[in-house]
């Protein structure tokens, strides 16, 4: 008997305990479904996390910080210590926040690989104000190539001498314009009060309109002119100890290193008391928390396959003790032992098999129904966001997986089956 032979023979034989069979791939389907929908989803979620993560800074560069400690919370109040370089302590309750100062950009420009430093100010601009009235505005200066996917326009351009800013979609018909299109190139007016009390308008030029999207979505991007002369504003008349301290800094390094290259200058910064993440760091810290989610609703699944494997576990032995005879007459017509294990080994898989298959394509059934709905609905507000994804390495991961489960399963009484004595099987009634 070849193997052609004997996967057609262990096809019949999968058929003939029809319920029984059914409902140990009804078990396996439903484990199957739960594994791909639960990593589906966190595939859906990381794809665009990632997209707009990554659009929201360059690749090659590091957000650096001063180190901070946390204080233990069961020591209570913490004595204080002057600090010229701490602007916030919480005790013993978290982390003091450190300020940098030009002394600290002056040590992070050392390190060999970093080709400039530029440090990060807080804006905090009191409005933004179009054609009508004045608006609450979240601005940030852009550190990187672009901003946010564009519906219309462009990221803002950090070597411009202009004053830029790119704007969130909500912000288009509040600041009165019909449309995303008709604001591109328009100048807006934007209101910064000085510690003086002494009011600004300074006025910057709209270069695009951002995508809604599930990060920083109200927030707008200035180029490096307009950052730098609000905050020019902001800090006239205030001494200049405070005018150049900073939370943290932003420092760039050459595209092509290695990730060993990259680690290296993590480490010399960590030697100077600082602490640097690239956008992917900031990435994987998201993202184990998104795994860890996905994992707690894979153990459902698990537990369905786990179920499934006993039902294989029963349904062949079941199947063997029904075959007996049939068993002691392959053994003696000259079936050697190994091919009889095959025999039930490949009944196993098959029933893996098709209740994988099965799982994969309602998962995939319900994922693109629950796209295409959500597209015209809760998803409407961002788009790109595709909430379940499935893609083949996932699906072939998830099947094969299962199918190695089944086979475990089925390993017991396929063993049982092959040692069977053909005297006393033919003998059995």
């Amino acid at each position: 008997m070849n193997f052609r032979d004997i996967l057609q023979t262990a096809s019949s034989n999968m058929l003939r305990s029809k319920v029984r069979t059914l409902l140990t791939i009804i078990a396996i389907v439903i484990g199957a479904m739960t594994i791909t929908l639960t990593n589906g989803i966190g595939t859906g979620i990381k794809t665009y996390l990632n997209q707009q993560i990554g659009n929201l800074g360059a690749s090659n560069i590091l957000l650096v910080t001063l180190t901070t400690k946390a204080a233990s919370p069961t020591n209570g109040p913490v004595k204080y210590a002057y600090n010229p370089n701490v602007t916030v302590s919480s005790g013993g309750l978290g982390k003091e926040q450190l300020l940098m100062n030009l002394e600290d950009i002056a040590k992070i420009k050392s390190i060999h690989n970093i080709t400039s430093v530029v440090p990060a100010h807080s804006l905090s601009p009191d409005y933004i104000q179009g054609t009508g009235s004045k608006y609450q505005l979240t601005l940030e200066q852009q550190f990187g190539n672009a901003t946010s996917d564009m519906v219309v326009g462009s990221g803002v351009n950090n070597n411009s001498t202009q004053n830029q800013i790119s704007i969130p979609e909500s912000y288009v018909s509040v600041l009165g314009y019909s449309s995303n299109k008709s604001i591109i190139g328009k100048t807006v007016t934007i209101g910064v009060t000085n510690p003086r009390n002494i009011h600004f308008n300074v006025i910057a030029t709209v270069t695009g309109v951002q995508q809604k999207n599930l990060i920083g979505e109200s927030t707008s991007f200035a180029n490096t002119t307009l950052a730098n002369n609000i905050y020019h504003i902001r800090t006239t008349g205030i001494p200049k100890t405070l005018t150049n301290t900073f939370l943290t800094a932003y420092a760039t390094f050459p595209k092509n290193l290695t990730t060993n290259q990259i680690n290296k200058i993590k480490s010399q910064l960590t030697a100077k008391g600082f602490t640097g993440m690239t956008i992917k760091d900031e990435e994987s810290t998201l993202f184990s928390v998104i795994s860890a989610i996905i994992i707690v609703f894979d153990i459902f699944g698990i537990i369905a396959l786990l179920a499934a494997s006993f039902g294989i576990i029963n349904t062949l032995f079941m199947s063997v003790q029904e075959r007996t005879k049939e068993i002691g007459l392959m053994k003696a017509l000259g079936m050697s032992p190994h091919r009889i294990f095959a025999l039930f080994s490949i009944e196993a898989i098959l029933i893996g098999f098709w209740g994988s298959l099965l799982g994969v394509v309602f998962a995939f059934l319900i994922g693109s129904s629950v796209n295409a709905i959500g597209k015209h609905s809760f998803l409407k507000a961002f788009p790109g966001l595709s909430l379940l994804t499935f893609p083949l390495n996932t699906i072939v991961s998830v099947i094969v997986g299962i199918m190695i489960i089944a086979f475990l399963a089925g390993a017991l009484p396929a063993l049982r089956a092959s040692r069977k004595d053909p005297i006393e099987a033919l003998r059995y009634e």
